[in-house]
Protein backbone atom coordinates (compact mmCIF):
# COMPACT_ATOMS: atom_id res chain seq x y z
CA UNK A 1 0.00 0.00 0.00
CA UNK A 2 1.10 3.48 -0.58
CA UNK A 3 1.03 6.23 1.89
CA UNK A 4 -1.16 9.02 1.44
CA UNK A 5 -0.24 12.71 2.37
CA UNK A 6 -2.70 15.46 2.90
CA UNK A 7 -3.24 19.18 4.79
CA UNK A 8 -4.45 22.60 4.93
CA UNK A 9 -5.23 25.56 3.01
CA UNK A 10 -1.68 26.95 4.45
CA UNK A 11 0.07 24.43 4.62
CA UNK A 12 0.61 24.54 8.39
CA UNK A 13 -0.97 21.11 8.76
CA UNK A 14 0.68 18.03 6.87
CA UNK A 15 -0.10 14.72 7.38
CA UNK A 16 0.76 10.89 5.93
CA UNK A 17 -1.69 8.03 6.33
CA UNK A 18 0.41 4.72 6.39
CA UNK A 19 -2.83 2.24 6.62
CA UNK A 20 -5.75 1.71 4.40
CA UNK A 21 -8.86 4.37 4.09
CA UNK A 22 -12.55 3.83 5.19
CA UNK A 23 -15.06 4.85 2.09
CA UNK A 24 -16.07 8.59 2.81
CA UNK A 25 -18.97 9.10 4.75
CA UNK A 26 -20.90 12.28 4.61
CA UNK A 27 -22.16 14.21 7.47
CA UNK A 28 -25.32 16.50 7.49
CA UNK A 29 -25.57 17.38 11.06
CA UNK A 30 -25.88 20.81 12.12
CA UNK A 31 -21.95 21.07 13.67
CA UNK A 32 -20.37 19.38 10.56
CA UNK A 33 -22.70 21.70 8.66
CA UNK A 34 -21.31 24.92 10.47
CA UNK A 35 -17.58 23.73 10.34
CA UNK A 36 -17.33 23.17 6.75
CA UNK A 37 -20.32 25.64 5.53
CA UNK A 38 -21.94 22.59 3.72
CA UNK A 39 -21.99 18.81 5.07
CA UNK A 40 -18.61 17.01 6.03
CA UNK A 41 -17.28 14.45 3.77
CA UNK A 42 -14.55 12.24 5.71
CA UNK A 43 -12.67 8.92 5.01
CA UNK A 44 -11.16 7.60 8.37
CA UNK A 45 -7.99 5.12 8.99
CA UNK A 46 -6.65 3.41 12.41
CA UNK A 47 -5.67 6.33 14.27
CA UNK A 48 -1.86 4.43 14.69
CA UNK A 49 -1.71 4.91 10.92
CA UNK A 50 -1.71 9.11 11.00
CA UNK A 51 1.01 10.12 10.88
CA UNK A 52 1.33 14.18 11.48
CA UNK A 53 4.24 15.08 10.20
CA UNK A 54 3.66 19.32 10.51
CA UNK A 55 1.23 20.08 13.28
CA UNK A 56 2.50 23.99 13.75
CA UNK A 57 -0.77 25.11 13.16
CA UNK A 58 -3.34 22.33 14.46
CA UNK A 59 -6.23 23.17 16.92
CA UNK A 60 -8.38 20.96 18.36
CA UNK A 61 -12.04 21.87 19.55
CA UNK A 62 -14.13 19.98 21.94
CA UNK A 63 -17.34 19.76 19.76
CA UNK A 64 -19.31 17.00 22.22
CA UNK A 65 -18.63 15.23 24.92
CA UNK A 66 -18.00 12.48 22.45
CA UNK A 67 -15.70 14.23 20.52
CA UNK A 68 -13.48 16.60 19.70
CA UNK A 69 -12.33 18.27 15.44
CA UNK A 70 -9.36 18.76 14.66
CA UNK A 71 -8.68 21.83 12.51
CA UNK A 72 -5.75 24.63 11.54
CA UNK A 73 -5.75 27.28 13.44
CA UNK A 74 -4.20 29.97 10.26
CA UNK A 75 -6.58 29.33 7.08
CA UNK A 76 -9.80 27.60 9.19
CA UNK A 77 -9.47 24.31 7.31
CA UNK A 78 -11.30 21.53 9.04
CA UNK A 79 -9.42 18.26 8.56
CA UNK A 80 -10.13 15.75 11.71
CA UNK A 81 -13.41 14.02 13.55
CA UNK A 82 -11.97 11.78 16.87
CA UNK A 83 -13.97 9.58 18.78
CA UNK A 84 -12.37 9.96 22.38
CA UNK A 85 -11.34 6.44 22.85
CA UNK A 86 -12.03 5.30 19.51
CA UNK A 87 -9.44 3.74 17.65
CA UNK A 88 -9.62 5.75 14.31
CA UNK A 89 -9.52 9.36 13.35
CA UNK A 90 -11.77 10.42 10.38
CA UNK A 91 -10.00 12.82 8.06
CA UNK A 92 -11.52 15.37 5.46
CA UNK A 93 -11.52 13.58 2.46
CA UNK A 94 -10.77 17.36 0.45
CA UNK A 95 -7.97 17.67 2.58
CA UNK A 96 -6.28 13.81 0.83
CA UNK A 97 -3.74 15.17 -1.39
CA UNK A 98 -4.52 13.70 -5.27
CA UNK A 99 -6.54 11.46 -6.70
CA UNK A 100 -8.02 9.39 -3.77
CA UNK A 101 -10.11 6.43 -5.44
CA UNK A 102 -12.72 6.52 -2.67
CA UNK A 103 -16.24 6.14 -3.15
CA UNK A 104 -19.45 7.31 -1.02
CA UNK A 105 -20.13 4.62 1.78
CA UNK A 106 -22.89 6.74 2.91
CA UNK A 107 -24.84 9.80 4.77
CA UNK A 108 -25.68 10.49 8.29
CA UNK A 109 -27.93 12.84 9.80
CA UNK A 110 -30.44 12.85 6.85
CA UNK A 111 -32.74 14.55 8.97
CA UNK A 112 -30.60 17.40 9.50
CA UNK A 113 -29.63 18.22 6.02
CA UNK A 114 -29.84 21.60 4.42
CA UNK A 115 -32.79 22.13 2.66
CA UNK A 116 -31.18 23.65 -0.53
CA UNK A 117 -30.05 20.35 -1.78
CA UNK A 118 -30.96 17.04 -2.16
CA UNK A 119 -28.47 13.35 -1.65
CA UNK A 120 -29.30 11.80 -4.77
CA UNK A 121 -26.49 9.18 -4.84
CA UNK A 122 -27.25 5.27 -4.09
CA UNK A 123 -25.08 5.45 -0.60
CA UNK A 124 -26.84 4.47 2.39
CA UNK A 125 -28.37 7.10 4.63
CA UNK A 126 -29.42 7.26 7.78
CA UNK A 127 -31.63 10.03 9.88
CA UNK A 128 -28.93 9.65 12.68
CA UNK A 129 -25.70 7.80 13.43
CA UNK A 130 -25.82 4.11 13.04
CA UNK A 131 -24.64 1.74 15.14
CA UNK A 132 -21.01 1.44 15.07
CA UNK A 133 -21.16 -2.04 14.04
CA UNK A 134 -24.15 -1.67 11.61
CA UNK A 135 -22.95 -3.63 8.76
CA UNK A 136 -24.03 -0.99 6.60
CA UNK A 137 -21.80 1.27 8.19
CA UNK A 138 -18.31 1.63 6.26
CA UNK A 139 -15.32 0.18 8.58
CA UNK A 140 -11.85 1.39 8.44
CA UNK A 141 -10.50 -1.98 6.93
CA UNK A 142 -8.79 -4.66 9.32
CA UNK A 143 -10.71 -2.53 12.25
CA UNK A 144 -13.98 -3.67 11.95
Amino acid sequence: MTDRTGGCLCGGVRYRVTGPLRQVVACHCGQCRRTSGHFAAFTACAASDLVLESDRTLRWYRSSAEARRGFCGECGASLFWKLEGGSNVSIAAGTLDGATNLTMGGHLYIADKGDYYAVADDAPQWNEHPDWDDPAYPQVPGLG
